[in-house]
């Protein structure tokens, strides 16, 4: 007698073999993938199936089908490469349900299916809950407000202290009076360590206990001192839209005048707000330009070619960047260019200059961010202060459980969606942005004891900046020893992004 189960395993057989047969055309025996055809929910045909059993497989099916529609490296990844004879590789229904079962979670099946996620694909994503990936695309993220780096007291030592990087405007910590700078020894009361730093900072709620640091007086980091000084601040995370402006000011250098713009993400939604920063530098009559990228992971593609048409206008109609997909999207292919209008036609208020001066961190400068740096260069003298950017030259969609993978028809049974990388970006000159980052002009990196504020003259970045526009050469300078570090904020992977509107 058929038991139960095996009945219900028929079903599921049932329906896995006509969706095949759905996705698939059969020519001669060579069978060719449609490109954006998704696996159809199953949930709805079968509600007498185990509901955990179906959802796993239901999205194992769209993460399978969504990255061998659009993924960048296809054609070189492990468990991709033999799909343009998919016929072969699942000869039988059972065989392609034998392999989604085979991986516990989506995430494991997206994990296997990507293309050495050490080196050269670090950076597509897949989520279990798109709603928190649309917000963050839009700005809105669940943040305390502060972003900051975590330090080793020394080489070897396990002990851990933090150091503000940046207090986003008007959040949580801007309004208690927290500033770029501040360093923090313990959280809750309890000295931070490398086993203990990962679970009192990524809490919805903590207690900064804040130290003095002393670096007595030399550029050598192992006679420094960290003392906790009694003061501490409560955080609590709450939702929190940033306007990626995060600073615009004229500083006045004698005769001339210099444009300082903190930008901290390509955000489309913004875009209007950036032209209007630039009619003001316009306004002032600013000579000199500076672009602060350090804490800048990435966003749209369309507002970096924007960034670029203001900081330029000379070229308008030119080529910024190009985009260039797997091979069964050539079709997809596009350039950037150039303009001088936004979408909807506002005039960009634009310089034409031939110079513009940008800050990087090898943190945080990713993305959309090297892709303005690297368009820029073929058309005017970028220079670079500060490490090494990350070294992303690709570009995302994200794609979602429907018939196209857009989120129209959006398979209601599941919340996943994945950001793959779908395509490589190059400048006019067919140069990408190297895997190691670009290299600084002139290097210098941020330490401890040197977070000054932002936007000062007296911050190291923007001193070297000033120092070059005033001997119209470059620096020759000391670099600070700096101590081991222990790793970033704890940001969201998708901030290191850069997609396609």
């Amino acid at each position: 007698m058929t038991t139960q189960k095996e009945r219900k395993m028929k079903k599921l057989k049932n329906v896995m073999q006509r969706t095949i047969n759905s996705t698939l055309l059969h020519k001669k025996g060579k069978a060719v993938i449609l490109i954006f055809v998704v696996l159809l929910t199953f949930t709805n045909c079968f509600e007498d199936l185990d509901d955990n059993t179906i959802a796993t497989v239901d999205i194992n099916d769209f993460v399978w089908k969504g990255m061998n529609a659009v993924y960048l490296y296809k054609s070189v990844a492990t468990d991709l490469n033999n799909e343009a004879n998919n016929n072969a590789r699942f000869s039988t229904n059972e065989d392609y349900l034998s392999y989604l079962n085979s991986f516990e979670t989506p995430e494991d099946l997206f994990e296997s299916l990507l293309y050495m996620p050490n080196t050269i694909d670090k950076f597509s994503r897949i989520t279990s809950n798109y709603f928190d990936l649309q917000n963050q695309q839009q700005g809105t993220t669940i943040t305390n407000g502060i972003e900051f780096n975590l330090y080793r007291l020394s080489e070897e030592s396990a002990e851990v202290f933090g150091a503000i990087t940046l207090v986003l405007n008007n959040s949580i910590a801007d309004n208690l009076g927290l500033q770029r700078g501040q360093i923090f020894r313990a959280v809750n009361g309890q000295t931070l360590s490398t086993q203990n730093v990962g679970s009192l900072l990524s809490t919805d709620s903590y207690t900064l206990n804040f130290a003095d640091y002393d670096n007595n007086g030399t550029l050598m980091t192992e006679d420094d001192i960290i003392t906790l000084n009694g003061e501490s601040t409560t955080l609590t995370n709450a939702p929190y839209t940033e306007n990626p402006i995060h600073r615009a000011q004229i500083i006045e250098l004698g005769d001339d005048k210099v444009g300082y713009l903190m930008y901290n993400g390509f955000n489309s939604n913004f875009d209007n707000a950036l032209n209007d920063v630039f009619a003001n530098f316009q306004a002032e009559g600013i000579t000199e330009l500076v672009v602060d990228l350090r804490y800048n992971g990435g966003g749209s593609v369309q507002t970096a070619a924007y960034l670029g048409s203001m900081i330029t206008g000379q070229f308008t109609g030119q080529v910024f960047s190009k985009l260039f997909y797997n091979e069964n999207l050539q079709n997809r292919n596009r350039d950037f260019l150039f303009t001088n209008t936004l979408e909807g036609g506002t005039p960009i208020n634009h310089f034409n200059l031939s110079k513009v001066y940008v800050l990087t961190t090898k943190l945080r400068t990713a993305s959309a961010s090297e892709l303005l740096i690297n368009s820029l260069r073929p058309y005017i003298d970028v220079v670079v202060i500060g490490e090494n950017t990350i070294g992303k030259t690709q570009a995302s969609i994200t794609i979602y459980d429907s018939v196209d993978l857009s989120l129209d028809n959006v398979n209601p049974n599941h919340t996943y969606a994945m950001q793959p990388l779908v395509a490589n970006s190059a400048n006019v000159d067919d140069l990408l942005v190297p895997t190691d980052g670009l290299e600084p002009t002139f290097e210098l990196t941020e330490t401890p004891s040197t977070l000054r504020t932002l936007g000062n003259i007296d911050e190291p970045l923007l001193e070297v900046v000033l120092f070059d526009i005033i001997m119209s050469r470059g620096i020759n300078f000391e670099p600070h020893e700096t101590l081991p570090l222990f790793g970033g904020n704890y940001i969201s992977p998708f901030e290191q992004d850069m997609y396609i509107d």
